[in-house]
């Protein structure tokens, strides 16, 4: 539904027929992109508490009743309020499906694994840009520019995914840790076992992280943040919300949104018409997805940190070079060499971004926070990351108006600085278990380079598992 949202507003925002109907100057553009990220914002803050009270699978599917609701009033829109509403209210369903899925991912999943089933997020996320891309760009060619037709079946056909989701959420288990911190034990350890050792709960590693999960969702009951202002409070939790709300905000700052949602008025800096555009774009959104494939099988094993450095620094070169096209090569100089210049520098940027910012956005918040801190952290996180999306949304049509290419050297002093930050502040968590986590951000510094991962792990799971293994053993030779 996001990159639904991503790959068909640059259509609409784009039609003959929605602009001749609508009439939006580049203010109300803005608010149209804007208010979705806006309502997300909201959506976000309200998926936290609703996650702790009602479980994640519940929450899931009242986000995508919600996003149901908000696109039928988007493709039904006759004014542009009626239009401004329904994306506000598709926002809120998609804040509370952004916040609560990576979480319930990394809740379910095998340490070893947790980064790819994470990174799933961002690669259905390419998933449905690549559909929407081609169904816009479709739509576009296909209905006549007087024809509605245009815009509003790349509106309405959101809808399908999000009650495919909220259907289907149903036959998933509920996250065991939630059952547990909620006291439903022996309904949590059934799930670990049904998720890990095909309903074996004798199994050694089940009952190890049973017994883990056990002993850290106590002690953070009597000794953790329980509440939004404890994790301001509480020098562990807070740093993992301060590097979760930083790398949400830094993946808005590397320009990603701009292009995504703007990207039939950047390519018109360069004289590329729209029908091209369309078409580049759906072309960038198969890239993206090799990108995220890529994620997915690599993020296990090279890491967050260096990946998120090396992705932010790949992004700064494509902008730069980019922003040299714009400057030598303005729209009137009709240049083909430089068009295609440009648009291979969005589709490596997009490449850049694919397999490293933008999974891991997702990633690391998801895995980072204790059981009774994570719905409310995650959550923060993403209002931040909705915050800033909102902010680059109402912006980007205004400044490029006025300073146009220059513009860019914002995203190239964030990105750069991005990488510089995340050098100095990040610890690795790849293959740690979720509730190791508090060990490693208690004890971890807050400088990280010139230290060593295994000075800070605890190694407690795998002692766990060890420990149960002899157990058997024992009862066994009994």
């Amino acid at each position: 539904m996001v990159p639904d949202d991503l790959g068909v507003i640059a259509e609409v925002i784009a039609c003959h027929s929605f602009n001749s109907k609508f009439k939006p100057d580049d203010t109300e553009s803005g608010l149209v992109v804007s208010l979705f990220t806006a309502g997300a914002f909201f959506g976000a803050a309200f998926a936290g508490p609703t996650g702790d009270y009602v479980g994640r699978r519940w929450t899931i599917a009242v986000g995508c009743l919600i996003f149901c609701l908000g696109g039928g009033l988007q493709t039904g829109a006759q004014t542009l309020d009626y239009l401004y509403s329904g994306r506000f209210l598709a926002g809120i369903g998609v804040g509370f499906l952004v916040m609560i899925v990576p979480l319930y991912q990394a809740e379910i999943c095998h340490p070893n694994i947790r980064g790819r089933v994470t990174g799933l997020q961002q690669f259905m996320l390419g998933v449905g840009s690549l559909c929407a891309a081609w169904i816009s760009y479709g739509t576009y060619i296909g209905f006549a520019p007087t024809n509605n037709a245009q815009w509003q079946v790349s509106l309405g056909l959101q809808v399908v995914p999000a009650v495919l989701l909220g259907l289907l959420i149903m036959l998933f288990p509920e996250s065991p840790r939630w059952l547990m911190d909620h006291g439903h034990h022996e309904k949590g350890l059934r799930t670990l076992a049904k998720l890990h050792s095909y309903g074996d709960e004798h199994d050694p590693w089940v009952r190890a992280e049973y017994n883990q999960i056990q002993e850290s969702i106590t002690f953070e009951h009597e000794n953790e943040a329980k509440s939004y202002v404890e994790l301001f409070t509480a020098r562990s939790s807070f740093r993992r919300l301060f590097l979760c709300c930083a790398i949400q905000a830094s993946v808005q700052m590397t320009g990603v949104s701009a292009i995504q949602y703007y990207s039939v008025t950047i390519y018109g800096k360069m004289g590329i018409d729209g029908d091209e555009t369309l078409r580049y774009q759906a072309i960038n959104a198969v890239i993206a997805l090799v990108g995220q494939f890529l994620c997915i099988l690599f993020i296990d094993h090279f890491g967050r940190r260096w990946t998120l450095i090396i992705g932010n620094l790949g992004n700064m070169v494509t902008f730069i070079i980019a922003c040299i096209l714009l400057a030598l090569f303005p729209p009137k100089a009709n240049n083909i060499g430089a068009h295609w210049g440009f648009i291979i520098m969005t589709w490596l940027y997009n490449f850049s971004f694919s397999c490293t910012c933008g999974p891991l956005s997702w990633i690391i918040p998801a895995e980072v926070f204790d059981t009774r801190t994570r719905s409310k952290g995650v959550s923060i996180a993403t209002m931040t990351s909705f915050a800033f999306n909102t902010m680059i949304g109402q912006v980007t049509p205004i400044a490029l108006g006025n300073v146009g290419y220059r513009y860019y050297f914002l995203f190239i002093i964030c990105n750069c600085t991005n990488a510089v930050f995340f050098w100095m502040m990040l610890p690795e968590t790849k293959k740690l278990p979720l509730e190791e986590m508090n060990y490693l951000f208690t004890n971890a510094p807050w400088f990280v380079p010139g230290t060593r991962k295994e000075e800070y792990l605890p190694h407690d799971l795998e002692q766990k598992i060890e420990a149960q293994e002899m157990k058997q053993d024992a009862f066994h030779h009994e």
